[in-house]
């Protein structure tokens, strides 16, 4: 056990980061065999959304996130299931453009010579 505190908080942020990358990646594992179990539209985003947050969190190298977001859209072509984009993409629309009124343009002053 150390003595220095600085040292005894490290451990204690190291014990909660342990932690949660275990939930994170016990949520991942889950999400990728439930979709290779049953591979839907819905369990396809679902892995897709848990890898990017694995990434996020720097548990898995984004590079290793993106060969295994391909190859779950290989398997998932493969098994015919049609990926329809995420939710944000759907909900999200392009607002209404706002009509904006022009100016003139600004006139040149001329000075007047003498």
């Amino acid at each position: 056990m150390p003595i220095i505190k600085s040292a005894k908080k490290r451990v204690k942020q190291t014990r909660k980061a342990t932690a949660r990358n275990a939930r994170t990646k016990k949520t991942l594992r889950s999400a990728l065999k439930l979709f290779s179990k049953k591979a839907s539209s819905a369990t396809h985003s679902k892995a897709q959304s848990t890898l990017d947050k694995a990434a996020k969190k720097g548990l898995l190298h984004k590079n290793k996130v993106a060969r295994k977001k391909r190859q779950l859209a290989a398997a998932a072509k493969k098994a015919g299931v049609k990926h329809t984009g995420t939710k944000k993409a759907a909900a999200k629309k392009a607002p209404p453009k706002k009509s904006v009124a022009k100016k003139a343009p600004a006139k040149k002053k001329t000075t007047k010579k003498k």
